[in-house]
């Protein structure tokens, strides 16, 4: 069910973040989206989750507001309407000693500049001063503290200036309303930078298509919306369209763009039984689908959850910057009390010590240091999504950088099965390659689709009622038979007759029957993937410790790991799956972080030990799969790729950190003194937000 809710007093991502956080905290919240343009949020709970109360009280507890959302009213941020008044009337202040020719110090000319900066004391600021307030009463404090103080400051001394000319040289509208205009002009910016790093996410939830046409029992068709959809309804696809939920291949046969799954551009062959996955697109003909899942039990639906919580989670590091930007606050209300204390000792006068305070409060926020995280964060989550890489959440980005040894079992991860040369029984007969390549194209077995490859030039064969059993093999009508391709076991088993040759490839071949009869057999041979030997050569020559672990016997994994140029004194050989976790806490005793990658299925307990989990998985695994780092290609070119990126994101996270830091280091200082007036203190905490999610976008062109 999803919950969607109008957000008040958001000024910033930072302020979004927060509301994000609050909502996801609630228990039975799936996951919940922050619009800070628009002020509304969006929230996906489960069955019998939290009402929309709780959400309100939810958010209201974190210092905001928040009500139940109507979706046709005007859901524009409340700072970006009172934006627009700062714009028009900002100017005209800076322009008016220019634009009006009266005597000096003309008391009318004072109380025209009120008039001018009234508006945007209260419109403009309007978002600033509830959300000080907010905070306040929770508590805390946080940059529209300072942005309220330090406006409010300006404007305050210039109307007591108005009422006591004699006490005031200058009047400093211009420079209260410049604070609130420029910074809600650096949030606006902000937001619409932000906006296009998180562009994958929202790509990934547009995908799937929100109706669908079902077809009725009479063979009339309708369109419905995919909500309305129910397990083992039959969905008509037409060529071009993309797929509205998971399921099965009932009628016909297409070639599907999957690309949004898998990150590869090649399109893929499907045929009766064969699974299709929400938001993949039909490239080819008129096609019929049986629902399996619709929904969030979609793959897609998946692989979004994965994606945003990579996204919402926080980095280690984030926490110790929110503790320091707690503190950081109350350090510069002191610092801006002693600016008025001191220079108003020193005689230099309240009206010139009030400014430079308040040019302090304003150029102080801590808006950039709290940006610089999570920032990084959502461009690298996108990135690796694109590349079919999905992150479980920041942490994962943190352990990539700590990683020194990278173990790696070889059965599916390193190797991939390929078919040998067929031993035909009985005559030869025409249409049995093409026969294998009808059977084994629908499914996703990693033999069926060695089969598939094998054959993929053999003329097609046309079957009915196409249906796979798990880890024996598949069947389908042939010519008024069952033709059935498979493990020569489970053929002998169901009383096709196996040959006594063909018995002493039992666990090495694949058998392909009709009826009784076997047709030919299909030795099995294990080869390394393709590009299995220049990855684990690059990762050494990076400065990696490369690992190899299998359970064949000591010569066949020696000897696989010469080829693919893993040392013999870094490999592993026989080893039983459970056996696995115990080698990854012996390489995490002698020191440095270990990564291990595997197939997610026997190796769960060393994927769970390691400081790394990698999974190289099949997508419909994803929902039950809980490694740190999934690869979704099926291939591990990508581990160096995200290696790189996750080096690449920690810099860039450190770099903000530093540049935020030193920007605050530098700049109050000067404020103190006089040298940056309260205006341009305010271009430049906004400049300072721009920067760092800037530096956060250069991550999205790797």
């Amino acid at each position: 069910m999803t919950i969607r809710l109008r957000i008040g007093g958001m000024t910033c991502s930072n302020c979004a973040r927060h509301v994000q956080s609050a909502l996801s905290a609630v228990p039975k919240v799936i996951s919940a989206r922050v619009e800070l343009e628009k002020g509304r949020a969006t929230v996906d709970v489960e069955e019998g989750g939290p009402s929309p109360s709780s959400l309100v009280e939810a958010v209201r507890k974190a210092g905001y507001e928040a009500a139940p959302a109507d979706e046709e009213e005007d859901s524009s941020g409340p700072w970006q309407r009172g934006l627009l008044v700062g714009i028009v009337l900002t100017p005209l202040l800076f322009l008016l000693p220019w634009l009006v020719r009266a005597p000096p110090h003309a008391a009318w000319v004072g109380w025209l500049e009120f008039a001018l900066a009234l508006p945007v004391q209260i419109l403009t600021g309007r978002p600033f001063y509830q959300g000080a307030y907010r905070q306040l009463r929770h508590g805390r404090l946080d940059m529209d503290v300072l942005v309220s103080l330090g406006s409010t400051a300006a404007f305050l001394l210039s109307l007591y200036g108005l009422l006591r000319p004699a006490a005031l040289a200058h009047v400093y509208f211009d420079e209260a309303a410049a604070i609130l205009t420029l910074v809600s002009v650096g949030h606006w910016l902000e937001a619409r930078v932000s906006l296009r790093a998180s562009r994958t996410l929202r790509t990934l939830l547009s995908l799937a298509p929100p109706k669908a046409r079902r077809r009725l029992d009479d063979g009339s068709e309708e369109e419905v919306l995919v909500e309305d959809l129910r397990k083992g309804d039959l969905v008509v696809l037409r060529p071009g369209d993309r797929v509205p939920v998971d399921g099965v291949l009932e009628e016909g046969k297409a070639v599907l763009d999957e690309s949004m799954l898998t990150g590869e551009s090649q399109v893929v062959e499907k045929s009766a039984g064969s699974p299709i996955y929400a938001g993949t697109i039909n490239m080819s003909r008129r096609i019929t689908l049986r629902v399996s899942a619709a929904g969030s039990e979609t793959v897609l639906a998946h692989i979004t959850s994965v994606v945003e919580r990579a996204q919402q989670s926080r980095a280690t590091i984030q926490r110790l910057v929110d503790r320091v930007s707690n503190v950081f606050v109350l350090a510069v209300l002191a610092v801006a009390s002693g600016t008025v204390l001191g220079w108003a000792w020193v005689g230099l006068g309240w009206e010139t010590a009030l400014l430079r305070a308040a040019s302090v409060l304003v150029v102080a926020c801590p808006c950039a240091m709290g940006l610089a995280t999570p920032a990084a964060i959502l461009v690298a989550a996108n990135v690796a999504a694109r590349r079919g890489v999905l992150l479980r959440d920041a942490q994962a980005l943190e352990k990539c950088g700590r990683i020194r040894k990278i173990v790696f079992d070889k059965t599916g991860t390193l190797t991939e099965p390929a078919v040998g040369k067929p031993v035909y029984y009985g005559k030869p007969q025409a249409g049995v390659e093409g026969l294998a390549l009808a059977l084994a194209a629908p499914s996703r077995h990693p033999l069926s689709q060695a089969v598939a490859r094998r054959f993929s030039d053999a003329p097609e064969v046309e079957l009915a009622d196409w249906e796979e059993e798990r880890g024996l093999g598949v069947r389908a009508s042939y010519r008024g038979e069952v033709a059935r391709l498979g493990s020569l076991r489970w053929l002998a088993e169901i009383g096709v007759r196996v040959p006594p040759e063909a018995e002493g490839e039992a666990d090495g071949a694949l058998g392909l029957a009709v009826g009784k009869e076997l047709l030919a057999t299909f030795p099995i041979l294990t080869r390394p993937k393709p590009s299995a030997a220049g990855v684990l050569r690059g990762l050494q020559e990076r400065g990696y410790e490369v690992y190899l672990v299998s359970g064949d016997r000591a010569e066949a994994a020696f000897a696989f790991a010469r080829e693919v140029g893993i040392p013999a004194e870094r490999t592993f050989a026989e080893v039983r799956p459970e056996a696995k976790a115990e080698i990854v806490r012996r390489l995490q005793a002698e020191g440095g972080g270990v990564a291990f990658v595997g197939d997610g299925i026997n190796d769960a307990p060393a994927l769970a030990q390691a400081d790394l989990g990698i999974a190289v998985l099949q997508a419909t695994d994803i929902a039950r799969e809980s490694a740190d780092v999934i690869l979704l290609r099926q291939d591990i070119e990508a581990i160096p790729e995200i290696l790189a990126l996750s080096a690449k994101t920690l810099r860039t996270i450190h770099e903000n950190l530093f540049w935020a830091f030193f920007y605050n280091a530098a700049a109050i200082p000067l404020a103190v003194f006089g040298v940056l007036s309260p205006a341009v203190c305010a271009a430049a905490m906004g400049l300072s937000d721009l920067f760092v999610v800037g530096n956060a976008l250069r991550l999205s062109r790797r």
